[in-house]
């Protein structure tokens, strides 16, 4: 028994946001299966790649879904996506997807078939037009609050914020719909854009106001912590770590440690403003750096490790993905997250199931993702009910495709 066991999701998505969200449901238990096109996905080969050539990328963000591949342009393999997407059952009927609304498949079409359907569309912007992270954050400013200090240029970053939390939410929005719909037996068609979730972050977390307020831009803060102290230092090893004074209990153990309480009392005497505000760390973040930089100048990373570890402060080294796979505990087999998984046309590797533990529901171990069509005759047949001359005809006419078979390399 899982979390979700028997709710039976569709997906018809690209990118990250849905196909994280249909992921996310599926490590919960939940049957979430994939409809494609017959030559796959958009992002089917989307970089990074493994060194077979397969898109690990995608790899990653399918786990553990069921696929079948359509032919969506022959009124057939319409009619066909359009029966599995509404098909009966309490805990069917439940929709997932990113592409643009197409007549077969919009709300209303769907809701003459189920009418108590459930279906979640993510949008570019609350318009309609596309968006990804990388125009969504430079249309609100991101980019130039972000990079070093004094730099002119905005910058952007690798990580897809606001895909991430869009992808979340279309988990909460339609687990939020789907409770409504068992109270009250009625279906839902929600909707949410992509810039809607980045601009209603940015509000809850204060810039939208900051901005309007205030009058100003934030500007660039390098590695700083913005609005208290965290900073990042040099060690005499050559390696960087970063260290957080956010609280009073971490900013005192801060200067207890590195013994620069009379520097500090000196900072707050001299410029009128006490140490244990974090504002007043931020508005005096240079100054607290000048005098920290000698601690950290002659002591090695781990020699600051070590004191940190044993003071409960809040830190960590700055390494590359290849430096914290092969270091970080929390990166391996010790962590229970992690489990080995055998992927077809990639080989086996380790790979993270759903971060959440649970007291009674034990965590289910990674699946890999499925290769495109690998599940379209147990879907014709077992889910939607079709007898072996129907599915033989679907596969004979092309409206419908088995996934080829792939070799598999091992990876290291």
């Amino acid at each position: 028994m899982t979390l979700l066991s028997g709710m039976r999701v569709v997906e018809s998505s690209a990118f990250v946001a849905v196909p994280l969200a249909g992921m996310t449901l599926a490590q919960m238990g939940a049957d979430v299966i994939r409809v494609d096109r017959l030559q796959g996905g958009m992002d089917a080969g989307r970089w990074p790649l493994a060194p077979s050539g397969q898109s690990l990328f995608w790899a990653g963000l399918n786990k553990g879904k069921r696929s079948i591949a359509v032919d969506y342009r022959h009124p057939e393999g319409r009619a066909l996506v359009q029966r599995l997407v509404t098909a009966p059952g309490p805990d069917a009927g439940l929709f997932l997807t990113n592409l643009p609304a197409q007549g077969w498949l919009d709300p209303d079409t769907l809701a003459q078939f189920r009418d108590d359907m459930v279906s979640i569309t993510l949008t570019g912007d609350r318009h309609g037009r596309p968006q990804v992270d990388y125009t969504v954050n430079p249309a609100l400013g991101v980019p130039d609050m972000t990079g070093p200090e004094g730099h002119d240029d905005p910058v952007a970053h690798a990580l897809p914020a606001w895909d991430l939390i869009a992808g979340n939410l279309c988990v909460s929005t339609l687990l939020a719909a789907e409770r409504h719909r068992l109270r009250t037996g009625q279906g839902q068609f929600a909707t949410l854009s992509l810039k809607d979730v980045a601009a209603a972050t940015m509000g809850h977390l204060g810039m939208l106001g900051d901005a309007a307020l205030n009058g100003q831009d934030r500007a660039k803060s390098g590695n700083s912590l913005y609005g208290a102290y965290g900073q990042d230092f040099i060690c005499a090893n050559g390696r960087r770590i970063m260290v957080i004074g956010l609280t009073s209990r971490q900013w005192r153990k801060l200067i207890d440690v590195t013994g620069t309480k009379a520097a500090m009392d000196a900072l707050s005497k001299a410029h009128g403003q006490s140490l244990e505000d974090e504002g007043a760390r931020w508005k005096m973040r240079q100054h607290i750096t000048r005098a920290l930089n000698p601690w950290f100048a002659v002591r090695s990373s781990a020699t600051v490790g070590a004191l940190f570890d044993e003071a409960g402060l809040t830190w960590s080294e700055f390494r590359t993905v290849t430096e914290a796979l092969a270091h970080d505990p929390d990166l391996g087999p010790d962590n229970p997250m992690f489990s080995m998984l055998d992927q077809p046309g990639i080989g086996r590797h380790l790979a993270p199931g759903f971060p959440a533990t649970f007291e009674t529901v034990q965590r289910a171990p990674a699946a890999p993702a499925p290769q495109l069509g690998a599940h379209t005759e147990e879907v014709l047949g077992d889910v939607m009910g079709l007898c072996d001359t129907e599915i033989a005809s679907l596969f004979d006419t092309g409206i419908v495709r088995a996934a080829k078979p792939v070799q598999t390399k091992s990876a290291a």
